[in-house]
């Protein structure tokens, strides 16, 4: 009789078999899950890591040139606007100013003195007019006893000396006359040097105030205020050291207002437009998560405006995708102030 060989048994399913395949079917949809998360997240964000908070930084520059005598600011400390952060040497200024205010003194002791010698020459001029008003009668008379006497003459009435002495007089009367008539001009071409001569002083001495302010503003410049609030970045003077007009010696970084400068790439920028929502997160706080729109884009890209632009027409041209910068403005910023500053990098998505 032929022997009949056992069919194997059938594996049996133990539950420990059905936890792992729930929990692999749970990992697939999980990942399935997060993985269409991220791919439909991609496929309607431009994202990029090419981004910096940005804020305006504030200049503080003497405008006149001096030794440092004080310093009333720290490294990153805080100011308020019109606080006094430092002071130049004056003291040479302030001598340059006394001798202003003495060279006005002496201008305006010139000036008075023509003022009065306007006065006296007006004073002459009258006195000349006086004289030929004067020298008009006696000439009158002399005119009138010369025809009386040339009358008597003929008639023999009188003697031909008294008739000489007559006329004799007649002509001493008319170079009277004239030399009076002379002095009224003379004192009147005076007059004309005068008025000149006052208007000459009235100039200088305007001049010479103008001066003297602008030396007093210098010295107000001597004093070196903050121009807004904020606070100060590295200082660049230490006392005693001398500074010329110009020269940086703070940086004050404005405080009240922060955006985002987000450089993006030229390929990116297709589906993106002003007021477009944007995800910021901050490397510096991985769990801080702000929101923000789209304000602007340049018209130029990064590379136009750096200090040495690229010049494509030496035939040594390969393409490079350019940067578009992109300000983006955080809302609710005031209550991000604390964590934010200036030059930390972002990583930043734009949604469309």
């Amino acid at each position: 009789m032929a022997s009949t060989e056992a069919l194997p048994e059938e594996k049996k399913t133990t539950p420990r078999t059905i936890i792992i395949r729930v929990i692999i079917v749970l990992a697939l949809l999980v990942a399935g899950y997060f993985g269409f998360k991220k791919i439909y997240y991609e496929l309607h964000h431009e994202t990029t890591d090419n981004a910096q908070i940005d804020a305006k930084l504030v200049p503080i520059l003497p405008r006149v040139s001096g030794y440092v005598t004080k310093l009333y600011a720290e490294d990153y400390s805080a100011v308020k606007k019109d606080s006094l952060l430092a002071e130049l040497d004056d003291s040479e200024l302030q001598l340059q100013l006394q001798e202003m205010e003495a060279d006005l003194a002496q201008a305006e002791s010139d000036n008075a003195n023509a003022k009065a010698s306007l006065v006296n020459a007006g004073a002459t001029i009258n006195e000349s007019q006086s004289n030929v008003s004067v020298s008009q009668t006696r000439l009158d008379k002399a005119k009138q006893d010369f025809a009386r006497d040339q009358s008597l003459y003929h008639d023999g009435a009188i003697t031909k000396k008294q008739l000489d002495d007559t006329k004799a007089a007649l002509d001493v009367a008319e170079k009277q006359f004239d030399a009076s008539k002379s002095d009224v001009n003379v004192s009147q071409s005076r007059l004309g040097v005068i008025n000149a001569q006052l208007k000459k002083a009235d100039a200088t001495i305007a001049l010479k105030k103008a001066n003297i302010e602008q030396q007093k503003l210098k010295i107000s410049y001597t004093k070196i205020y903050a121009t807004s609030d904020g606070k100060i970045g590295k200082r660049n003077v230490d006392i005693g050291q001398y500074v010329q007009a110009g020269t940086p010696l703070f940086t004050i970084v404005d405080d009240h207002q922060f955006w985002v400068v987000a450089n993006y790439k030229e390929t990116q920028i297709d589906h993106m437009k002003v007021g477009d929502e944007v995800e910021i997160s901050v490397d510096a706080y991985p769990d801080l998560k702000m929101k923000g729109k789209i304000i602007s884009f340049s018209d130029a890209t990064g590379a136009r405006v750096s200090l040495l632009p690229p010049d494509n027409s030496t035939g040594n041209f390969v393409k490079v995708t350019q940067r578009i910068p992109v300000k983006i403005e955080i809302e609710n910023e005031a209550q991000y102030k604390d964590k934010l500053h200036a030059g930390m990098s972002l990583d930043v998505a734009v949604a469309y």
